[in-house]
């Protein structure tokens, strides 16, 4: 039997497709970049063509290097939020893919708060309003043309996440489906019901059917329909639910942060959605077979390109790599602290007037400092996150378990199990979010009988807390520091 399972990583900045054998270890891989594209200031597309072009040229590369004969099917993790519509008569999109980051529609959600419809769409959704989302993303796109307008009205138009453009495209248009985990972050979608919402698409005046069927997140969803490619497409899952799968978080309570660009925090709080009190967001984890599970979020906007401002804006590194070696060379971070606020605050704030700050320079303060205080930052970030998840779902976390290119940093991840108390544990083998995907796929098809089959063949490294030290007094000045970057811009 076929013992190899692929997986498509769609990302932001890059497709990626890597394929894993029975032990959840790599076989091949292959990466390709594509084009970001910046209309207008806070505006980001993507032409949804290239991404389809990178995907079938990383895939013929990694199956060619794998073998096709050994891949039992594949996944698809994807970059959450950022839409694509679609002509359903000629396959071809209709506009740019509108990325997660853009901002064009912050106006049209200021005015759905103003209109009193933050706790309706709260306690469908689990989500804020913002324009981070889906749904209003899809709405600008329908209403920039009255022909789209139209077709979208007669039927003729399809919308998605970045997997339903996808496997649209690789089951040569026979299936458009989307997972629960991507459907719970469009605004659309009721994470109590597990069904698209007739109030929301009502309210965002998007005609139910143009989106995709809501499937669970490890079935059998067809074959590909590419010439040399029949295999079965098995599982599908965003990019962070994907990471918390590939991460094992499988007991409620389990937590994972992706120390990224930005940094995205997710526990599992098991089979029933829980509120949050402190402005995280309650999402679809997964579901396999007719087990749903949810999760918290937190996501913090500036975590690794905070470090990339110390090499491009302030010109202290050359590479960023380079960061621990410079933070290493004072003892601590001389009563510094940088609120990396550049786009606003994240959770658990949300405060999009918030601006960036660097609190308590004095005379002898070096660029060694700088850089400690920039990975300290990123630590007291996840913090608040973590700090914010425990109070919601009244549940101990035992430890955290880290991922992402920034989790590489051990000076970081030793600072980090310290201020928390607790182990940060980060896996040798760092592409979770293509694995989890892996994982979702090998259980339906039948390589593992449970994801949890390859726990043991996965090694770590521990970061446990120091004894006898004590960052209550550091916390309590990152506190104040969070405050004077806050409310800026009013």
């Amino acid at each position: 039997m076929a013992d190899y399972i692929l997986a498509i990583d769609q990302g932001t900045t890059s497709t990626r497709v890597i394929v894993f054998d029975s032990t959840g270890h790599i076989v091949s891989s292959a990466q390709q970049e594509f084009k970001q594209y910046y209309p207008q200031p806070g505006w980001v597309e993507h032409d949804a063509e290239e991404i389809w072009q990178t995907v079938l040229q990383t895939l013929r590369i990694a199956v060619e290097q794998a073998g096709a004969k050994h891949i039992a099917a594949a996944a698809i993790t994807n970059q959450r939020e950022t839409v694509v519509v679609w002509d359903k008569r000629t396959g071809k999109p209709v506009y740019n893919a509108i990325v997660w980051q853009d901002r064009r529609t912050a106006g049209y959600c200021n005015t759905l708060k103003s209109q009193g419809h933050e706790d309706m769409i709260r306690s469908k959704t689990g989500l804020v309003i913002d324009s981070y989302f889906s749904a209003s993303k899809i709405r600008w796109i329908l209403d920039q043309d009255k022909r789209i307008r139209n077709d979208a009205e007669q039927g003729h138009l399809a919308t998605g996440t970045i997997d339903s453009w996808l496997i649209y495209r690789l089951t040569g248009g026979k299936r458009h489906i989307t997972d629960v985990s991507n459907a719970s972050r469009t605004m659309l979608f009721n994470i109590n019901s597990l069904k698209w919402d007739t109030e929301l698409t009502d309210l965002f005046n998007i005609p139910q059917r143009m989106l995709a069927d809501v499937c669970p997140s490890s079935a059998h969803y067809g074959n590909m329909a590419i010439p040399g490619f029949s295999m079965a497409l098995c599982g599908i899952a965003g990019d962070q639910q994907a990471a918390l799968f590939g991460q094992q978080c499988f007991t409620p309570g389990m937590v994972k942060n992706t120390y990224g660009t930005g940094c995205f925090m997710m526990m599992n709080t098991g089979n029933k959605p829980v509120a949050s009190k402190n402005k995280l967001l309650t999402t679809v984890a997964w579901q396999t077979g007719d087990q749903t599970v949810y999760a918290l979020e937190g996501s913090v906007f500036i975590a690794g390109a905070l470090v990339q401002w110390l090499r491009d804006g302030l010109g202290i590194i050359s590479e960023s790599a380079e960061v621990e070696q410079l933070a290493s060379q004072c003892p601590d971070n001389g009563d510094v602290y940088i609120v990396p606020a550049f786009a606003g605050l994240g959770a658990p704030y949300w405060d999009q007037s918030a601006r960036g700050i660097i609190a308590g320079l004095t005379r002898g303060i070096t660029k060694s400092h700088l850089a400690r205080a920039a990975l300290e930052a990123i630590c007291y970030q996840t913090c608040d996150v973590l700090l914010a998840m425990r109070d919601d779902s009244s549940m101990p976390i035992s430890i955290l378990k880290a991922d992402g290119g920034a989790s590489k940093n051990d000076l970081m991840m030793q600072f980090q199990s310290t201020l928390l108390g607790i182990p940060v544990v980060r896996p040798t083998m760092t592409e979770t979010t293509a694995l989890g995907a892996a994982l979702l796929a090998g259980v339906a098809c039948g390589v593992w009988k449970s994801p949890s089959d390859i726990t043991g063949t996965l090694s770590t490294t521990v970061f446990s807390p120091e004894q006898g030290v004590d960052y209550s007094p550091q916390l309590a000045k990152w506190k104040k520091a969070i405050e004077k970057s806050r409310e800026w811009t009013i």
